[in-house]
């Protein structure tokens, strides 16, 4: 069987370098282009043949049933898996095994769930199963890999080596990094130890490797974005909405611009380069938001500028307010004619005042 019918996607982690969008939401629920980034995910595996998904849960855990429940509506069967101590991915991978379907040499599909990508999912199970081996890994090339664990593969893609974050530049022996997409033999799963922590990226793979298993690697240069941080979890918003990631999940056509039913927006607004307007938020006259999200509810002043940056849901931006590279926590309030630049995060329910921060001119 060369196509993949069951995944799991690990959705457990508390998204601490996303703070504070986590906050109140885990990190797989934040909207991107929308809807919870997780839409995406799910719709990309259901588009490739993927059937029964089991989600591993941890962080907030209570809140994904709620709004996808048993997935039918996505044409899928989900179900979930709470991990009440944190268990790293291999941890959470051997913590849903019970709930697998697939037979010991058939494959299962795992997901980190803060990857946006284009990966050709079908390619990896059909590479997975024409290699025939254990554990197969989506690698991507990187300009400058020395963020990201190194996977050097030989001449027929067989992985050589795990090498964690180098340090030296004799350590980059390849651009390939583990791109966070796994095909996985299902007896492989089971070795996995049951009930502690394991880093499948640290443990798992290294061990396997050293036992004489056969990883495979694909390596599929199509976007590729770790949403880890609110700069780039903005960025991939964005390029869901113009379309330079693909997603089925994406409510309305992809464009410069994407402004949910129930938003409302000044005619004279200007809103590009991907921008989102979620449900219900309003936009004032004469802004200009540009490569940005603003989240249900929130409210953007006349004259406001917002570039780059995330507002949350029901935070308010005062007049003539620029963001550039900004993210304002959901229930924020910032005051008119502010001037917020450059990563700045403003906590949830945080207050400032009118013209309470100011760049000067000559800066």
């Amino acid at each position: 069987m060369t196509e993949a019918r069951e995944a799991i996607l690990l959705v457990g982690g508390k998204g601490t370098r996303l703070r504070p969008l986590t906050v109140h939401t885990p990190k797989p629920m934040v909207p991107a282009a929308g809807v919870p980034f997780l839409s995406h995910q799910l719709a990309r595996a259901r588009a490739a043949g993927v059937e029964h998904i089991v989600l591993a849960t941890s962080y907030l855990a209570e809140v994904f049933e709620p709004y996808f429940g048993d997935g039918s509506s996505l044409g899928l069967h989900i179900e979930y898996v709470t991990e009440h101590e944190p268990l790293g991915t291999g941890g959470a991978i051997r913590n849903v095994a019970p709930r697998l379907t697939a037979g010991p040499d058939e494959p299962v599909l795992v997901f980190n769930g803060d990857i946006l990508t284009g990966l050709d999912i079908r390619a990896l199970a059909a590479t997975h199963t024409g290699s025939g081996a254990d554990v197969s890994l989506h690698l991507t090339r990187v300009a400058d890999p020395r963020a990201f664990g190194l996977v050097p593969t030989d001449g027929t893609g067989r992985v050589t080596a795990f090498l964690e974050k180098p340090e030296t530049p004799e350590e980059i022996v390849t651009d390939q990094i583990n791109a966070g997409a796994y095909v996985f033999r299902r007896s492989v799963i089971d070795t996995i130890p049951a009930g502690r922590p394991v880093s499948v990226e640290r443990e798992t793979f290294p061990g396997l490797l050293a036992s004489g298993a056969h990883l495979q690697g694909m390596v599929d240069s199509t976007y590729w974005l770790d949403l880890g941080t609110p700069q780039a979890f903005v960025r991939g918003s964005a390029d869901l909405v113009l379309g330079r990631a693909p997603s089925p999940a994406v409510p309305g056509r992809c464009g410069d611009r994407l402004v949910l039913p129930t938003a409302t927006v000044a005619p004279d607004a200007k809103i590009s380069g991907g921008s989102v307007v979620g449900e219900g938020a309003l936009v004032g006259g004469g802004a200009r938001i540009d490569g940005s999200a603003i989240l249900a509810g929130a409210v953007v002043g006349p004259g406001a500028v917002i570039k780059d940056s995330l507002v949350g849901a029901g935070a308010r931006i005062g007049s003539r307010t620029v963001l550039s590279g900004a993210v304002v926590g959901d229930g924020a309030r910032i005051g008119a004619d502010n001037e917020l630049r450059d990563g700045i995060r403003v906590w949830c329910g945080a207050v400032l005042p009118d013209a309470a921060v100011r760049f000067s001119s000559d800066a």
